[in-house]
């Protein structure tokens, strides 16, 4: 069988190459420029094909880079811009990786498109693809794929399902490999220095956003108290702070203070102490339904971070097709999701059944 592998010069897709060599496939590794390609991405991509002819591989390279600016890093400047947290890996995914990238496979003949991450797809009785949990719990990355249509999955391989992170080095030890890339960044890939806040200031009229100014800092409301809703202090812009943000917010308090939530309508930043981070449930839209309603179990596990474990929750999905709106309830209070982050609905076997977007409702 014909299989493009998508290679980024780390361990992970160098080591997918090799394993589906070894099980006999042709394999096409493929390198996408998600940025305009400089001369220092151009010689990566050549230490990149080197890596993956050494493999047994054939190569070619995707020049994305202006589809990637427009699907991905506009939507991320503007959602800032509307007071929101963008996922940018998780809407990446569907646009780009499992998307455009998917269609250049196709086009270079290939009947496969497999990645480096660790996650497994499986077949559901309904003959449906599954998308679950990779057999590493600490590297698990089914929550960033839970926003890939269903259609897109039934064409992907994930080789690495079955392999833990801190094997890889060996196994490609093993079989005189080496990446181009020893050393696999954490950050977001468009952003120079994980500095989102300067890379904003600079793409913000590029990408047709306006930015907020300063505003009031307002205590969150507290039924228990006479001081919510007062102001106690001034914000530099929304889009300085994160949900959950504890320092950097210049206020003297009797009590350490946390983002609770950027009210853009308003331009207030609302603040509060620990207690006031809890949340019983969260509301998520633009739903990729990948399991039928129907066949969901009775007991469900949801993730609102990807440094969360699964965790009990009830579910009510509202509405059909683009409108369908799920109300996830918590059976004991979590820390308030994001909005514009992404939900993950999971049975107890680990497979997922629906991702979307959070917004800022509270079921009531």
């Amino acid at each position: 069988m014909n299989v493009a592998v998508a290679v980024s010069g780390g361990m992970d897709s160098l080591l997918a190459v090799a394993l589906l060599r070894e099980a006999g496939h042709h394999v096409l590794a493929l390198h996408a420029h998600f940025l305009p390609p400089d001369e220092p991405a151009r010689a990566t991509a050549r230490e990149i094909e080197r890596a993956c002819r050494a493999a047994g591989a054939d190569f070619a390279v995707a020049d994305l880079s202006a589809p990637f600016a427009e699907r991905v890093v506009r939507p991320f400047v503007r959602a800032y811009a509307a007071g929101l947290t963008p996922n940018p890996c998780a809407a990446c995914n569907p646009a780009m990786k499992f998307g455009l990238l998917l269609d250049a496979a196709t086009e270079r003949g290939c009947e496969r498109f497999a990645t480096g991450h660790y996650a497994r797809i499986g077949a559901g009785p309904d003959g449906r693809p599954r998308l679950a949990r990779g057999a590493d719990p600490l590297k698990d990355q089914s929550y960033f794929l839970s926003l890939v249509p269903a259609a897109r999955l039934a064409r992907v391989a994930f080789p690495l399902a079955d392999v833990r992170k801190a094997d890889v080095p060996g196994l490609l030890a093993a079989r005189g490999l080496t990446p181009p890339l020893a050393r696999e960044s954490q950050e977001i890939c468009f952003i120079p220095g994980d500095d989102y806040c300067a890379f904003l200031e600079r793409s913000a009229a590029r990408f047709g956003a306006r930015l907020s100014g300063p505003g009031p800092i307002v205590l969150a409301p507290d039924p228990q108290a006479e001081e919510g809703g007062r102001e106690i202090g001034r914000h530099a812009g929304l889009w300085r702070y994160t949900p959950g943000q504890r320092r950097g917010l210049g206020i003297a308090w009797s009590e350490p203070l946390y983002v609770i939530e950027r009210d853009a309508a308003a331009n207030r930043l609302v603040v509060g102490p620990a207690a006031a981070l809890g949340a019983d449930g969260c509301t998520v839209r633009d739903l990729n339904v990948l399991v039928p309603p129907e066949q969901w179990p009775a007991r469900l596990l949801g993730r609102t971070r990807y440094r969360q474990q699964a965790r009990p929750v009830r579910a009510e999905l509202c509405g059909a097709g683009a409108d369908a709106v799920l109300r996830l309830r918590f059976e004991t209070p979590w820390t308030r999701p994001a909005p514009g982050q992404i939900a993950a609905l999971y049975t107890e076997g680990g497979e997922v059944l629906v991702g979307g977007f959070l917004t800022g409702e509270i079921p009531q």
